[in-house]
């Protein structure tokens, strides 16, 4: 099982961070572009909630489209909640997103829980791609909202 954990401060408050994360269609936005990232669900405009399905359509690398059907699992109000991967190309997938109010704005800490499949050849791709992308994935989510709140 691989864990990742990314923090970021920025200058909004805990209830607008709340709302921006809260909102699925603003996945898109910070999502790199080259992914096509789309959702498939038809739900976009819905505020997540304990038990909400959303089906995706990404490209993790070129030319190879994935569809990834995440469940909101756990919601507390203005504190964190959950996504967990139903299908897709994780053996498995949780991550926790957790909103702390602080002087000025607003912790915000990511955490990845994975494991990827194919055993032994997954964990080599995992050492050579697929950590690097997840990692990358949140460098580019970090600057986006660097740029669009301003960091603390």
């Amino acid at each position: 099982m691989i864990t990742l954990e990314f923090k970021q401060r920025l200058r909004i408050s805990r209830d607008e961070a709340w709302d921006f994360f809260l909102s699925p269609k603003n996945l898109k936005e910070i999502t790199p572009k080259h992914m096509g990232f789309e959702i498939t669900s038809g739900n976009e405009e819905v505020s997540m909630y304990p038990g909400i399905v959303i089906s995706y359509k990404i490209n993790p690398f070129p030319n190879i489209p994935v569809q990834w059907i995440t469940e909101i699992t756990h919601v507390e109000e203005n504190k964190y909640f959950v996504d967990e991967q139903r299908f897709g190309p994780y053996k498995f997938w949780h991550h926790r997103h957790i909103f702390n109010e602080i002087e000025g704005g607003v912790e915000m800490t990511d955490i990845v829980c994975y494991k990827v499949p194919f055993g032994f050849l997954g964990n080599i791709l995992d050492k050579l791609l697929i950590r690097k992308r997840v990692i990358q994935i949140f460098s580019y989510r970090r600057e986006i909202l660097k740029q669009k709140f301003g960091e603390i």
